[in-house]
């Protein structure tokens, strides 16, 4: 079972990440239709995915389950802050039975909320390749705006593939919520 609530959403809880949570993030994150959208390219084994899930607090990251009724089904990531500018990078996965439920925005809004009030950052930015039409509608629907485009930034699956940047800045999210 996952670990206790820390944010809820309007849908979701998020929750602490813990040992036992390890199989479902290995085989979420080796999913073929989760791993070619992520910026993973390579098989993740059980080893790795408990160390990975061990160093958990070593920096000033927040990484939190998306938990549905206590039971997992994605995590959303806010990257150590950039304390001099005041940003971070989010980043998210939700397991494909999930998809279409509007489990992800609702993770992206709690923890931008949290973002912006507790840890009183000026914005959070995220990265898309532009194959993935459904995670920029996540953070469109989030209120996130698309600040740029690197052309061809990315290989994925046999091809370079353009990135997109958006952006949220707090006093946007204080306007919309």
């Amino acid at each position: 079972m996952p670990g206790p609530v820390f944010l809820e959403g309007d849908r979701v809880e998020l929750r602490t990440v813990e040992q036992e949570d390890a199989a479902f993030l290995q085989e979420l994150i080796n999913d073929p239709s989760v791993r070619t959208s992520l910026f993973s390219y390579r098989p993740i084994a059980g080893h790795q995915e408990r160390e990975w899930i061990e160093s958990i607090g070593e920096d000033d990251a927040v990484k939190l389950l998306i938990c549905v009724d206590g039971e997992a089904v994605g995590i959303v990531t806010l990257e150590p802050p950039n304390d001099v500018w005041g940003c971070a990078e989010i980043a998210y996965m939700v397991a494909p039975a999930e998809w279409g439920n509007g489990y992800a925005t609702d993770a992206v809004e709690a923890l931008c909320g949290y973002a912006f009030t507790e840890r009183r950052l000026n914005k959070v930015y995220a990265s898309v390749y532009a194959t993935n039409g459904a995670s920029a509608r996540v953070l469109e629907k989030a209120g996130f705006q698309k600040e740029g485009e690197f052309r061809r930034e990315a290989f994925v699956e046999g091809e370079y593939v353009d990135l997109l940047r958006y952006g949220l800045l707090a006093e946007e999210w204080m306007d919309g919520s």
